[in-house]
Parts: C-alpha cells; structure tokens; sequence
C-alpha cells in the first residue's frame, strides 16, 4: 500500500501548488520515496512537483483516461521508478469543481473518492477569522464520500491571526496540521491560468521548490501528514503497465531489425508532455530521444518519427526561427512521410509562421497570439484515419492556448467537436502522416496511437541507419 493525500482547497488561488510542492520537498528531505500526482490535465504543475520529487510528476485526469484506470494509473505512477512511501496528489480549482455540467466528475472529490485518500485541505486565510470554521465545515459536509482530514491555514498574518482562526476550528474537531505565514519571495509568476513551466526558470524554479520545502518543513506538522496519509486503505487491482498495453494490442513480436528511433521534442519551449507517451512508445519498441527545437540542429541520427506536444513556443519564436537546420529537417521529415504527432504547439511549430517569425512550413496556415485564451475539455470525432484515431472514432482531449491558426483547419480536418455554442466545428490537419492539431490527448486511453507511431517510425526508417548510431541526445526509457 502506498500512503497518499489529497491537497485540496475551497478554489483556485489558495495555495494548492506551493503546498503540495512544498510537501514533495519536506518529505524528500527527510529521506522518504515520493510519488507527485496532479488532479486534471496540468502540464506545469508537474514540473515542479517533479523538481521537488526527483521523478516525474503524473497527471490523474478521469475525462482523459477514464475514471477506471485512476487506480491503476496511480499504482503504476507510485511504483515507478522505485515504490514510494508517499503520493502527495494535488487538486485542481476547488475541491468539487469538476467538467463543467458533469457534477462531480473530474473533480478533486472526484479522484478523492476513487483513490480513498484523505484530504488535506488548504485555505487562504487572508482577511478571515472565525468564519474560517464555516467555511471548512461546508467543505467537510458537502459530501460524506470525501474525508477531510486535517486544514492547513495559509498565508496567516500574525501570531495572533493564527490563534484566532485555530481557535475557531477547533469547534469542528478537525485538526489544523499547518499554519502557513506569508511568503512573497516564494511566489511563482503566472501565465495563462497557470504557472510559468519550471523548465523555463531553471535555477530559479529549484530556489523556489527548495524555500517551500523550508517552509512547509517548519510551518507543518509533517507527522501528523504522514500520519493520515498512511490511514488511506489498500486499493484492489494491478498496476497499469505500458508493456501489457502494447503486448495485448500486438498480438506478436514486431519483425527483426533495429529499434526506430522517434524524437521528442522538449526543452524550454515544449514542456507538457505525459509521461506515459513516452513509455508506451518504449514498450511500442521504439528509443525516444529528446530533441530541443531551440537549440538542436538536426534530428536525432536515423530518426523515423517525431512527436510534438505543447508548450509556449511564442515565448521562444525568436529562437525557433532562427534554428533554421532543425526546421528544415523537419520539414523534409514531413515530405519524406515520415510520421509526426503534433499538439498545440507543436501544431504551431510546423505552421508556416507564428507572429509572423518562419516556421517549418510543413502545414499551409499561419498562427499568431491573441487576447483570448481558449480552455476546456473536448469530445472530439476523428475525421480521418491517422495514427492517433480511425474515422469516426471519439476521443477525449482539452484545449488550452491563447493563439489562432488561419485557416483553423486543412482540407481533411483532424477532429471535429461541438464548441461551447452549439455549433460544430472542424480542427486541425490530417495529411499523409502528419497529425496537427490544438487538442491535448493522454495516450494512456490510446495506447494503439503509441503502437501505430512506432510501427510507423519502423516502416519509415532506412535500414541502413542504425538509431543506436551517434546519440548524443538524452535517451527517454
């Protein structure tokens, strides 16, 4: 059994990423295994959970992966790379607030209660006193399905504050494990509803998680924490594993021949990547090297495919630009059919321009910025065959970014959904082997996409190239 706790807070803004963070750190220090989890489809907070952690931070997401592989997913996350002693899972918004419409579902409770972990809510008591009480008391009672099992009071004020507000919840019974004073040289900068990606902060993203490990270490009762994180029970069934996945989709070994290599992009500028792809295309049989379309001039030697996720490439365009040889490789990737995945900013990438700064020019449309940021969950229809999807088949994804394409799609749209409006709307570009579009999806609900990519990489790669050849790239296992 892996002891696990929910952070949870009554919304956004209370506190949440620090704490949990902080936890991670405190933890860490004090020599124990821990495992960081995510409530929804995050990319950024995982970036510092896994700062703090030493491994990668992991999403939980039951509108992308569905609700019934949350445990098996958890288990595989908390067993990998070594099993852990901790799983510290952080919420998203509010502790209830879930897809917009669906009630409960893909909510904080939501995973709570699958998981059967304890909640450990953090409040912002900021300007509050005994009315405090109330509102843990609604959180508490809103729903007897979810434990709450302890308050950590943040961002308290005084001495005097903090005697006040525990005072006040001592009238519940409810057990205050923390109290957490102001810290604004620990604050994180923001963008987009979210944090500034770690890896774009470098040795200020680790100052940062290193303070909040202080912190949380001196301002929370870490016995008590762990304490009600070992009272979570055991959870039935196996772990997910990326090699059963792919054994129970093959059906038989792949031929003989080397293993294809597919790039990953990453680096500053493509950050929100799920572990999980990366596993299933190693399972697939595939190397994954990492390629930083900043920096790297070309791909990775006898590269066979390419995946693109998201990130902020129009915080780096410059710099992307100006890698002319990797934009060319790409492009000429693209021509020679090999397969290329690509998501959000990756989609961006392979435009002809982004804020009007040359790109691959691997798809006929253009991208820039905009005021609106565009966010939310998506049931999408596939409108062709592709790797990811055949024709007609639904996906879950998510949306989120602040740019334009035009035109928003090709002549064979990637997806089609039904926008917030009603309407129907097409998306993206499906053309030959390249896979284009703003929709975010977690391949551990498509592990065939994995399977597809690398069988793909194989057919595409020249037997002459051997991939173990001159790596000089980080390799992803």
């Amino acid at each position: 059994m892996t002891a696990r706790i929910v952070v949870a807070a009554p919304a956004s803004g209370h506190g949440k990423t620090s704490v949990a963070t902080g936890l991670l750190a405190a933890f860490a220090a004090r020599g124990l295994v821990v495992s960081p989890h995510k409530v929804g489809p995050d990319y950024i907070d995982p970036g510092y959970h896994a700062l703090a952690a030493g491994r990668p931070g992991r999403t939980l997401d039951p509108w992308l992966v569905g609700e019934e592989r949350l445990v098996p997913l958890f288990k595989h996350a908390a067993a990998t790379p070594a099993p852990a002693d901790l799983a510290v899972i952080e919420g998203v918004m509010g502790l209830y607030d879930g897809a917009a419409g669906r009630g409960e579902f893909a909510s904080t409770a939501h995973v709570a209660r699958v998981l059967a972990a304890p909640v450990l809510l953090v409040v912002d008591s900021t300007a509050m006193g005994r009315s405090v009480a109330a509102l843990v008391k609604g959180f508490a009672g809103f729903d007897d399905r979810i434990r709450v099992g302890g308050v950590i009071l943040n961002r308290v004020g005084s001495d005097r504050h903090e005697m006040i507000l525990r005072q006040a919840l001592e009238e519940l019974g409810l057990p205050v494990l923390g109290a957490i004073r102001r810290h604004d040289a620990l604050a994180t900068p923001s963008r987009h509803l979210g944090l500034v990606p770690a890896a774009e902060r470098a040795q200020d993203a680790v100052d940062v998680v290193r303070g909040l490990g202080a912190v949380v270490a001196e301002s929370v009762d870490l016995d008590a924490v762990l304490a009600l994180a070992r009272s979570a029970p055991d959870l039935p069934g196996p772990a997910w594993s990326p090699d059963d996945e792919i054994a129970a989709l093959r059906g038989s070994e792949p031929g003989p021949g080397p293993r294809p290599v597919i790039a990953l992009a990453g680096g500053a500028a493509f950050t929100f990547s799920y572990a999980e792809t990366a596993e299933l295309l190693t399972a697939a049989g595939a190397d994954v090297v990492t390629v930083d379309p900043r920096t790297d001039e070309a791909l990775p030697v006898g590269a066979g495919g390419l995946v693109i996720g998201g990130g902020f490439p129009e915080i780096y365009a410059e710099e992307l630009s100006a890698n002319r040889p990797l934009r060319i490789a790409v492009a000429a990737q693209a021509k020679a059919g090999a397969p290329i995945v690509a998501e959000c900013a990756g989609l961006l990438y392979l435009a002809r321009s982004l804020d009007d700064r040359e790109m691959c020019g691997v798809l006929d449309t253009d991208a820039r910025m905009t005021g609106r940021l565009t966010l939310g969950y998506r049931e999408a229809t596939a409108m062709s065959d592709s790797i990811l999807a055949p024709a007609g088949e639904t996906v879950r994804g998510h949306e989120f970014h602040r740019t334009v394409c035009s035109p928003g799609h090709g002549a064979t749209p990637a997806w089609e959904w039904t926008g917030p409006d009603g309407r129907r709307l097409r998306e993206g570009f499906a053309e030959g082997r390249v896979h284009a579009s703003y929709l975010h999806l977690h391949w551990a609900s498509r592990p065939g996409a994995a399977l597809r990519l690398a069988e793909a990489a194989r057919a595409h790669t020249p037997h002459a190239a051997h991939p173990r050849a001159g790596r000089d790239r980080e390799v992803r296992a």
